[in-house]
């Protein structure tokens, strides 16, 4: 049987924009399931979403929260304005679908069809070359969550991975070091 948290996230868009007031949609799930947050946080899932966890939450439907932002009627997309873009990779590290390809000092460019129209490159760009478009041809949110959610899942894996191979590296680096050695013992401190 699944738990009411999970049968929330089901029913949001997996976008993982943020707007709602937490980092992604299982935390926003996570907190409806616990009576913290309430079912008009999210945007990208508009009325027809506040509906969905309304009638899972057996609560009554009201109005999305204009705080959070507005429903947007047609489905958007980023798109890198390439002459502009000098190739900080800061919206690659924003994206939380690696829906951005690109490498340092190199033009970046989204894929569309991975772009869940978060918002969350556009910020840190720092030459402002990232700009929201039209994607009539896309489909909705709802139908392309369980794929956004496994790019989620799979984007917060790698990261984890690599923090744990930059913290096994600084760990081996530091116990060759002698002089560090020799410091942590004298401190008391393991290697």
């Amino acid at each position: 049987m699944t738990s009411l948290a999970d049968r929330l996230d089901a029913a949001l868009p997996q976008t993982q924009c943020t707007r709602c007031g937490y980092p992604d949609c299982r935390a926003y799930a996570e907190a409806l399931a616990n009576g913290v947050a309430d079912i008009d946080q999210c945007p990208p899932g508009g009325q027809a979403g506040v509906a969905r966890l309304a009638a899972l939450l057996g609560v009554a439907e009201k109005p999305l929260n204009p705080s959070y932002g507005v429903e947007i009627a047609v489905e958007l997309v980023a798109r890198v304005i390439e002459a502009d873009c000098i190739g900080c990779t800061k919206c690659i590290q924003a994206c939380p679908v690696d829906a951005i390809s690109g490498g340092a000092n190199l033009m970046h460019t989204v894929i569309s069809a991975e772009c869940t129209g978060c918002e969350l490159c556009i910020p840190p760009c720092p030459v402002d070359c990232i700009e929201m478009v039209e994607a009539p041809g896309l489909p909705a949110p709802y139908v392309r969550a369980p794929h956004s959610l496994l790019r989620y899942g799979a984007r917060q894996q790698r990261l984890r991975r690599w923090q744990a191979e930059d913290a096994a590296a600084r760990a081996r680096k530091k116990a060759a070091d002698p002089l560090a050695a020799a410091l942590a013992k004298a401190r008391g401190a393991p290697p």
